[in-house]
């Protein structure tokens, strides 16, 4: 027996479209690799002292207003959290979704299509990713302000997902995640255009404010746990492009002898976000899980390749 000319024809096609979807286009690896390292030799350690003077003014804003005790602290944004939280808290599935982007596994699983066309932001990426917490543990601890849920009746703000209740509130570990990853991905691909690159500032900041303020729509954080949050984050994405740029730890990313450690990781990040997806009915959940698959699929075809 002998296949028909059009069913050969057929195969012959999607082998083709499989092929050209799985391989990686090395001349734009290349392009856009460029493009980040040239980014990020441009920031400097000066571009910490924004942040840091926003920091400061902040903490001097707080000593004027007698809010540097917890009391003080909490009680000069109650009427603000009640406001932001009785608005936001309006489309409660919506928002206990977009809250979760701030989850590391998420944007990382998100993110993980960069490890075959941009490698380069995976250096600054997991620097930043492994300071953020230890800017966030440490204020924590520090400060130790209650939760919204510990200083208010429950029943007078909305609260989404499970109320938290511990005194831990300052700074948001969501938002200095939200930060941390798109001030990574911000300086990766600024554009040159001064106009592009005042409104890809503008979208990525307005982007990262409005996923950091769902903390205080699910009743979780203050107001200003986020800002506080989002300046830290935006530290730590500054900070670790800096320490990439002077000790090239990641540089191994690229390697392809490395994949299968990707593949197994994406794995396991895939089956632990599906489960909180159908638990938690979470359907934004199945994005970075669909992102994840797809990488896995290149890596492990650019892996057979080799």
């Amino acid at each position: 027996m002998y296949d028909q000319p059009g069913k050969s024809s057929k195969n012959l096609m999607t082998t083709y479209m499989l092929d050209n979807f799985l391989s990686i286009n090395s001349e734009r690896k290349n392009l856009i690799n460029t493009k980040v390292i040239n980014n990020y030799s441009k920031v400097k350690p000066s571009s910490l002292f924004l942040p840091a003077f926003s920091l400061l003014s902040i903490t001097i804003f707080l000593y004027l207003k007698g809010a540097l005790s917890a009391t003080g602290y909490i009680r000069i944004q109650k009427e603000c959290f009640y406001a932001v939280n009785s608005k936001l808290s309006q489309l409660p599935n919506l928002i206990y979704n977009l809250t979760q982007v701030g989850d590391t596994l998420f944007f990382l699983s998100f993110l993980t299509i960069f490890i075959l066309y941009a490698p380069k932001i995976w250096g600054p990426l997991i620097i930043a990713t492994i300071l953020s917490p230890m800017l966030c543990i440490v204020p924590k601890n520090l400060f130790q302000i209650p939760r919204p849920a510990a200083s208010f009746d429950n029943s007078s703000f909305v609260i989404i997902g499970g109320a938290l209740s511990g005194h831990n509130s300052l700074p948001s570990g969501h938002a200095i995640t939200i930060f941390t990853i798109l001030t990574v991905l911000l300086f990766a691909f600024l554009p040159k255009n001064r106009h592009h690159k005042v409104l890809c500032i503008a979208f990525i900041f307005s982007t990262g404010l409005a996923l950091a303020f769902t903390r205080v729509g699910v009743g979780a954080h203050y107001p200003l746990d986020v800002i506080i949050g989002c300046i830290i984050g935006y530290i730590c994405g500054l900070s670790g492009i800096l320490i990439d740029q002077k000790y090239k730890i990641w540089i191994w990313v690229d390697n392809t002898k490395y994949d299968p450690i990707f593949v197994v990781l994406l794995l396991a990040s895939c089956v632990v976000l599906a489960i909180r997806a159908i638990n938690e009915n979470l359907t934004i959940l199945y994005l970075p899980i669909t992102i994840s698959i797809i990488s896995i699929s290149k890596i492990a075809y650019k892996y057979a390749k080799k």
